[in-house]
């Protein structure tokens, strides 16, 4: 059986759902992106409804912790991927769930399974010792003319859905294109854990859901459209598929993207990269080429590299989404990350360096950002390139001794130029240079070097006119005075 969309193709609803089990990752932050994309492309084309919904999975109750569930959070905030619904608990919905898997038991959808896990495993290794699919062998399924076994005393049961025994689930996946599995190869998978006692004691009639059925029922609430995430959702999927079925439920269509990979080929971990996306601020880079970077890691609109986030929304229309994993590439995302800084607000490059470094906001340091900008693939490179004009550097003995103590004569002379200087300019500036070559009878590097080591504590900067003229005067003075 063939699934189709049955939801007006002008309406979409997406949503991103991750655990808080940990930070936000680079895969997730794609998964978000497209996911907002393809239902900002939906409302700006078709003037509807649509919507991006965040949803917050956070049933792993043992591993799920508020401080993760803030850093997906912040990291949603940061990359400007504000939700049109949500965040929504999936924890504040336990009484939706247990009251749907009531129904479900009733409908016969589901069944009660006393058997423990160690009788599951039995059964597994049985199957497997046959050249069978390992899984649960039906026990306590209730088929028609089967007898079931006298439940034990004193054993809560969990519930398993009861899976289509014959057929085939299939759908067309975005990404993937057309995915058939048979029923026979799926389990009659756990919807809800064992009562505890405690949790009998207190009337409960259905313990714990579990997190694939979880999903069904939150996708089927919020009438989400489509479903973008992680390849490694596939073996899910049919599972679900069929507990759709079985409520009755309006099914999305599912796109399944391929992981990303390191630059060495294999799963992106934490040795290429694969941080917090939070941590990305703190090494300098910028949200919209972060998002520009991830946007073309799997999905591509002809040759284009960078696009703003109008230009992404324009142009998903959930097409053009490879089916290939992806390949981290460092160098590429600080090529990226340089054209956004060229081309940032300076505001939004001053606001950084305040938060990040301590740096007052001065004409003087703006002026340092336009000078420096463009040798900056990051913004920790820009911060230490432009720290030289909001304090004066450490100065190197070894530089000091052998390009400054020597030149003193002709660092006076220059700065005497310089301060007779009626406009302080690159041009005037370069007046200065050219006239005190000519009394000392130098060339270019002899006054040069000893001034940039003088001023800057380095032997190499940008051109020296440049540099001063963004410095100002009393700063290069006082700079040289002390020399």
């Amino acid at each position: 059986m063939t699934i189709e969309n049955t939801t007006s193709p002008a309406v979409v609803r997406t949503r991103f759902a991750p655990s808080p089990t940990g930070y936000l990752h680079l895969g997730g932050a794609r998964t978000a992106l497209y996911s907002w994309a393809y239902a900002k492309h939906a409302t700006k084309h078709h003037a509807n409804d649509s919507a991006f919904i965040l949803r917050i999975e956070d049933t792993d109750v043992e591993r799920s912790t508020p401080a993760a569930v803030q850093a997906i959070l912040d990291g949603m905030a940061w990359l400007g991927l504000s939700a049109d619904e949500g965040p929504f608990y999936q924890m504040q919905h336990m009484p939706r769930y247990r009251a749907v898997i009531a129904d479900m038991l009733a409908a016969g959808t589901a069944y009660h399974c006393y058997s423990s896990a160690a009788q599951v495993e039995a059964m597994r290794e049985t199957a497997r010792a046959k050249g069978d699919k390992p899984k649960y062998d039906g026990t306590w399924r209730p088929d028609v003319g089967k007898v079931l076994p006298q439940p034990p005393q004193g054993v809560h049961p969990v519930v398993r859905f009861k899976n289509p025994a014959s057929g085939v689930v299939s759908w067309d996946d975005m990404v993937k294109g057309n995915i058939t599995i048979a029923n026979a190869e799926l389990d009659d998978f756990i919807i809800a854990r064992a009562l505890t006692d405690e949790a009998a004691q207190a009337g409960e009639i259905v313990g714990v859901p579990t997190y694939n059925f979880c999903v069904v029922v939150d996708d089927w609430d919020m009438r989400i459209t489509h479903v973008i995430r992680g390849d490694d959702h596939v073996n899910n999927t049919p599972r679900q598929i069929n507990v759709l079925q079985a409520l009755g439920a309006t099914l999305p269509k599912y796109g399944h993207l391929p992981m990303i990979l390191g630059p060495d080929g294999e799963k992106l971990s934490k040795r290429h990269g694969a941080v917090s996306v939070m941590q990305y601020d703190t090494l300098g880079y910028l949200p919209q080429a972060l998002l520009n970077y991830l946007a073309r890691l799997g999905w591509s609109h002809g040759d284009t590299e960078l696009l703003s986030m109008d230009e992404l929304v324009s142009w998903f229309d959930g097409s053009n989404l490879s089916k290939s994993a992806a390949q981290w590439d460092p160098k590429k995302l600080n090529w990226v990350n340089a054209q956004y800084i060229k081309q940032a607000p300076v505001q939004q490059l001053l606001d950084w360096l305040h938060q990040h470094r301590t740096m007052q906001a001065t004409p003087q340091l703006e002026a340092a950002i336009g000078l420096m900008r463009d040798r900056a693939e990051t913004l920790v490179q820009l911060a230490d390139l432009v720290a030289v004009f909001n304090a004066a550097p450490a100065m190197d003995d070894a530089l000091i001794a052998q390009h400054v103590t020597s030149n003193t004569t002709v660092l006076a002379s220059f700065a005497a130029a310089l301060s007779h200087l009626p406009e302080w300019d690159k041009v005037s500036i370069a007046g200065a240079i050219a006239s005190t070559l000519a009394a000392q009878g130098l060339k270019m590097p002899q006054l040069a070097i000893p001034v940039r080591v003088a001023v800057f504590g380095t032997t190499q900067t940008l051109g020296v006119d440049a540099m001063l003229a963004v410095l100002g005067k009393t700063q290069t003075l006082a700079r040289l005075k002390c020399a």
